[in-house]
């Protein structure tokens, strides 16, 4: 197949405001143009209304009918991405009759990973047949229900984007990526058919949470706040000892399996520091499980940005860390480019998730095709 123009949509579960949204050119294999991205910022009522959405599908929790809210949600964001993606397409000289297919991956509302003797669950909020009828592209979607209903984690997904950048960047074993979004998840690979990924445990919602909580704004800027405090190393040392953190992949996490009550009763500096030394620690162990560690991480999304997390990855994770500009690529469009990478798979029925990123019996085609 020739490559084709893909559109991805991502926005993370730490709730900042912004939809990712990043144009590529691929044939779902090789990425034959980068093309452009944005950060689109929701306008503050539908960060609001999915703020509310988040909170009560926590306390859904799958039981019983649906939260009415959901609806609401669904609709209000499909709309607003479905602009974003209009506005992206058109400001790099492009129309929606040049783009092959939308990769719209929707808003996590909550996840709940496969139990022994029970399968995991997921809710992506987002309405491909909307998205389709206002941009008359086909739009693929509900990428992770079919890996779950298989037994599969449906987390994460970005596995065979990560090893398609790292097929041109390092096919040693040596180099993995790691993406701090609300949660933090790797991928390595070893350069020839085993690529492996799980979610390594937080990334920045703990941190922004507590921030938040302090009255202290949106997240710990420039990691400013953790670097003035100091890791109570006692109390790390039993917040490692987390089941989750040795449990062998795959592995997939909602993101308030670990929350800012870790810090509980600590002033702002102090507990910022143990929360940063918490994931990177964390990631750390993560290392440990693979199949060889890597000498390198290549970091996207937003946590790359925190000075304080990627100096403390060198000290306490014991790995040199890099930001994915190193590489040149974007750090903030890798996940939304992902999607736009794995929409191009579903529209030519590749699989899109594997046994050693999400535990399913074998490679396995996912998401729906709207139009």
């Amino acid at each position: 197949m020739e490559p084709i123009w893909a559109v991805g949509l991502m926005t993370g579960t730490v709730l900042d405001g912004n939809i990712d949204v990043a144009l590529i050119k691929t044939d779902g294999e090789r990425i034959a143009d980068f093309g452009t991205y944005t950060l689109a910022p929701y306008p503050r009522s539908i960060r609001t209304l999915l703020e509310e959405t988040l909170d009560q599908a926590r306390a859904w929790n799958f039981t019983g009918p649906e939260p009415a809210i959901f609806r609401e949600a669904e609709q209000a964001l499909t709309r607003a991405q479905s602009a974003a993606v209009k506005n992206l397409v058109e400001s790099y000289g492009l129309t929606m009759a040049d783009i092959g297919v939308v990769g719209f991956h929707g808003q996590t509302v909550l996840h709940r990973a496969p139990q022994v003797g029970r399968l995991g669950q997921t809710r992506q909020l987002g309405d491909g047949a909307l998205m389709h009828a206002i941009l008359g592209t086909k739009v693929a979607y509900d990428f992770r229900s079919a890996d779950m209903r298989a037994g599969g984690q449906g987390a994460p997904l970005s596995a065979a984007y990560h090893a398609a950048l790292l097929r041109d960047a390092d096919a040693s074993g040596d180099t993995a990526v790691l993406n701090l979004g609300g949660v933090a998840n790797i991928t390595w690979w070893d350069g020839k058919d085993n690529v492996v990924a799980f979610d390594t445990g937080p990334a920045n919602a703990p941190l922004n949470d507590f921030i938040k909580s302090k009255g202290l704004g949106e997240m710990d800027r420039d990691g400013a706040l953790a670097r003035a405090g100091t890791v109570d190393e006692a109390r790390l040392a039993k917040l490692l000892q987390h089941p989750y953190l040795a449990k062998p992949y795959p592995k997939s996490l909602d993101r308030f399996d670990f929350g800012a009550a870790m810090a509980d009763g600590m002033n702002a500096e102090d507990g910022a520091a143990l929360l940063t030394a918490f994931t990177v620690a964390a990631v750390g162990k993560a290392l440990d499980l693979l199949p060889h560690r890597p000498k390198r991480l290549v970091v996207s999304g937003g946590g790359r940005h925190n000075p304080t997390i990627m100096a403390m990855l060198a000290s306490r994770a014991g790995v040199e860390a890099v930001p994915a500009e190193a590489l040149g690529w974007k750090g903030d469009a890798v996940e939304a480019e992902c999607f736009a990478f794995l929409a191009v798979r579903v529209l030519r029925g590749l699989p899109i998730s594997f046994p050693t990123t999400t535990g399913v019996p074998q490679p396995m085609r996912g998401g729906r095709l709207a139009g």
